[in-house]
């Protein structure tokens, strides 16, 4: 485990790892509307909330210090690797890098970028033809961009909960389920019968199970 000296208080890995994720998100979302700019700064606020617990200050340990060392003493938690609190509160013992929640945080974390990217270069070329989007990602869903926001966010939860993340998730997730609903209501006004005829076949963010099984 790293000493508590040195575990915490480091901004700026705070400041590179924010600004690694958010410049990553954004090379792939190209926020253009004022509703994107909305959105993705709500994920950017996210991710900055995020690296503050996980490398300037621990707040949630903070708060909850007294619970913590009443049941669970044997652990340093000033330490950086006590942050990744499901492997701690779960006894795992060994590097929590490798612990059950971190790693299945990657699948979560890496899928949601992946489906961002895909996605991004399918809207980009249809709004560019004036199309509706429909091929790659939105053959099995309307909103893949939004649903990899919130596969993003879920992944970091696993990896690194912390009390404020944890309060912003849900908020964050009910706020791209409005912004994809008013998305839809413009694109039914530009495409008319070919948008309700899309929308009646693809659902929105959960996949059929048809067509997973098609991949």
């Amino acid at each position: 485990m790293h000493e508590a000296g040195t575990a915490y208080g480091l901004w700026g890995l705070v400041l590179l790892n924010s600004f690694i994720f958010i410049f990553f998100a954004f090379s792939f979302f190209k926020p253009r509307t004022r509703r994107d700019w909305r959105s993705f700064g709500a994920f950017s606020a996210f991710l900055v909330a995020l690296f503050t617990e996980m490398y300037g200050f621990p707040l949630t340990i903070y708060l909850a210090s007294g619970w913590l060392q009443s049941n669970y003493p044997g652990v340093n938690w000033l330490s950086h690797d006590a942050g990744h609190l499901l492997e701690m509160l779960l006894g795992w013992e060994a590097n929590p890098h490798f612990g059950p929640f971190h790693l299945l945080s990657f699948v979560f974390i890496l899928g949601g970028f992946s489906l961002i990217a895909t996605a991004w270069r399918v809207l980009y070329t249809a709004q560019h033809c004036g199309e509706l989007a429909t091929s790659g990602p939105y053959a099995r869903l309307r909103h893949p961009q939004y649903l990899g926001f919130i596969l993003v966010m879920f992944g970091f939860l696993l990896q690194w909960p912390t009390l404020l993340t944890l309060a912003m998730f849900p908020v964050l997730s009910y706020m791209y389920v409005r912004l994809a609903r008013y998305e839809e209501r413009e694109a039914e006004e530009e495409f008319g019968t070919a948008w309700r005829t899309y929308a009646a076949e693809v659902p929105g963010f959960v996949p059929r199970l048809a067509a997973i099984r098609q991949t």
